[in-house]
């Protein structure tokens, strides 16, 4: 029954997991810039500039949608913790994330509604993101302490598997590429016109119905309590939350790990957001190319992600979340320094395809650290708190995760704006990570569990 319960948890990851492979990284987000950019080319603008608006459009409309999870999040942690039920919210915010991937459809390369668009991805990302707390609170519960590094570790492989087999199918039967066929020479299925770039389009709509398909283990599997559901009091919920905010001046570890975390999570989900963008524009990779490149950077993050499992059982959370964020570090570091005509200022040769090289390893970089970063950064916090009030710091989690989620597009944003640069646009987040390095020198190893 336990065994079950726990693969019914993973499967969340599996289910959602493509919102992020598909969406955020590589298929829509390089798709949008493409139309993006030559939509603004259309009304004039020098296609570098055009590259530069487009990133920057994503940018802002990223910065709006982590501004409304970091108002929303704790309140609804709150609540939910006072009424002790978790599901019923998993079940409303699965409902927004398919409206959210399936309205993505919209966006024609002959109708390039820019605007609709980013509207509809915010949705669908922020009912991932409200859902997302919801399960993560069920984590405690799943096994003892000890394998809760593992299990985790393994929920994201896990997750990564599921993004990389969705990726998989949509590059082979679906996203089209210059000569309107797929990348193994087949036409998009269904009849979906390739001119019209159907079956890039699809990524939208298969990334809701393969939510929605995956997402019926968790349901079947997953219980809670019998008899655990409680009526919504509002002013308890925030008389609990603002109590819990006020304890942190006496609790150095916890604060210090919120704080940490949120700078370095802030940084990751910008540099997954912006990865697709500055490859569809600085190095002009098409939608095929930068598929190809998923699933490298997935197929990293599945292995790595499960290595940092079993590292994080083995030496606790705190060297795995330091290891992971150097090497994002010095991804970034690359990214900035890194041109289709030069490298950190040392010219290449007309057509050189180092930078597509260097590219690729980068992205196999960022998806294995970012996923074993992520999986021990759960586990930590699951160090920080116990089984009882697990939805309580799994909501100030979501709060510091959030609070600042605007912060990175909107710093990405305002600099490539200032510079003209998308390379330099790209330099805060160095300074985000190494921060959240510094912080975790007051992040005790073992955590400061709540009784």
């Amino acid at each position: 029954m336990e065994r079950r319960r726990i693969w019914g948890w993973w499967f969340f990851d599996w289910a959602g997991q493509p919102y992020h492979t598909l969406l955020v990284t590589f298929i829509f987000s390089i798709y949008f810039a493409e139309v993006a950019r030559n939509s603004f080319v259309a009304q004039g603008i020098d296609p570098v500039q055009a590259g530069a608006q487009a990133q920057s459009l994503w940018g802002y409309g990223l910065a709006v949608s982590g501004a409304i999870i970091a108002v929303l999040a704790p309140v609804l942690g709150a609540i939910a913790d006072t009424t002790g039920r978790r599901l019923p919210w998993v079940w409303f915010f699965s409902g927004v994330v398919v409206v959210g991937a399936a309205g993505l459809w919209l966006l024609s390369p002959d109708d390039p509604r820019l605007l609709t668009a980013v509207a509809f991805f915010g949705l669908g990302m922020i009912g991932l993101e409200f859902a997302t707390i919801f399960t993560n609170a069920l984590l405690p519960g799943l096994a003892s302490r000890d394998e809760i590094g593992r299990i985790s570790g393994s929920g994201f492989a896990f997750g990564y598997l599921g993004g990389l087999t969705s990726l998989a199918i949509m590059l082979i039967f679906f996203a089209e590429g210059g000569n309107g066929t797929t990348i193994v020479g087949l036409s998009p299925a269904f009849g979906l016109d390739p001119v019209a770039r159907e079956g890039t389009r699809f990524v939208g709509p298969f990334t809701a119905l393969w939510y929605a398909i995956f997402m019926v283990p968790f349901f079947l599997w997953v219980r809670e309590p019998a008899g655990s559901g409680r009526p919504i009091r509002l002013g308890v919920a925030m008389r609990d939350l603002l109590g819990l905010i006020r304890s942190l001046r006496h609790r150095r570890s916890l604060a210090a790990w919120l704080i940490s975390s949120m700078l370095s999570r802030d940084a990751l989900n910008a540099l997954y957001g912006f990865g697709g963008v500055y490859a569809g524009t600085v190095l002009g990779w098409p939608v095929i190319l930068s598929g190809v490149f998923g699933i490298v950077s997935a197929s990293a993050a599945a292995v790595i992600s499960w290595l940092g499992g079993k590292a994080d059982r083995k030496w606790g959370p705190k060297p795995v979340i330091i290891a992971t964020i150097l090497v994002l570090s010095l991804v970034c570091v690359i990214i900035v320094g890194m041109s289709r005509e030069s490298l950190f200022g040392v010219p290449l040769t007309a057509g050189s395809k180092i930078p597509d090289a260097i590219f690729f390893v980068c992205g196999a970089l960022i998806g294995g650290a970012g996923g074993a970063m992520q999986a021990a950064s759960r586990t930590m916090t699951v160090f920080h708190t116990s089984e009882a009030r697990a939805t309580e710091i799994f909501g100030l989690y979501a709060l510091s995760g959030k609070a600042t989620a605007f912060l990175a597009p909107f710093l990405i944003a305002v600099t490539t704006d200032l510079t003209g640069s998308q390379r330099i646009g790209i330099s805060p987040l160095i300074v985000m990570f190494l921060l959240a390095i510094f912080l975790l020198h007051w992040v005790h190893k073992n955590g400061e569990a709540v009784q």
